[in-house]
């Protein structure tokens, strides 16, 4: 191929991608089943995950405990997540329901308050996580995004990122106990 080729092909390319946008919560409102997290943070589940590095090589794998309850718009869950190696670590989430889809949660180790949309089977859930590692403790954001397969379990992949940088992905699968 010579370069003048070449150099189109990869300007094309280039343009094409810039014209594809991220994923937004409204890009699923038709989608079902629909996505209720007072009904289905509700009770215990059990979810099981892998974190994975940039390059996609797993790093850590975990399972989660999960505990919901809800008082009117006001939410509890407790995440009590086991390590492959043995550590274990606890995260209780406050969960407000604004109505509309939205919500707002707080959490001992997270800064500030997460935000999230649901519409359809998904919900995209933002915030930012004080994170212990080896000894430091790091401010990661984190863009969740979870999708509904059927009234038992969800599907969820975060982006980790600093500083606009990725840094790697957090996969689960929840499953709602009957």
């Amino acid at each position: 191929m010579n370069r003048r080729l070449l150099l189109t092909t990869l300007v094309t390319t280039v343009a094409l991608a810039g014209c594809a946008s991220a994923p937004v919560p409204e890009d699923y409102a038709a989608e079902k089943p629909t996505l209720d997290l007072k009904t289905y943070f509700n009770g215990p589940m059990t979810a099981h995950g892998l974190f994975t590095d940039r390059a996609g090589k797993v790093k850590r794998r975990f399972v989660v405990q999960l505990m919901g309850r809800w008082q009117g718009d006001v939410g509890t869950l407790e995440e009590d997540l086991i390590y492959s190696d043995g550590k274990t670590e606890r995260r209780v989430w406050t969960i407000t329901s604004l109505g509309n889809g939205r919500y707002r949660g707080t959490a001992a180790d997270v800064v500030g308050e997460a935000t999230g949309e649901a519409r359809g089977n998904a919900l995209r859930w933002s915030y930012t996580l004080r994170l212990p590692v080896d000894g430091k403790t790091y401010d990661v954001q984190f863009d969740d995004w979870m999708y509904l397969m059927d009234d038992r379990v969800m599907l969820n992949k975060a982006r980790m990122s600093k500083f606009g940088f990725h840094l790697g992905d957090v996969t689960l699968s929840f499953y709602k106990k009957p």
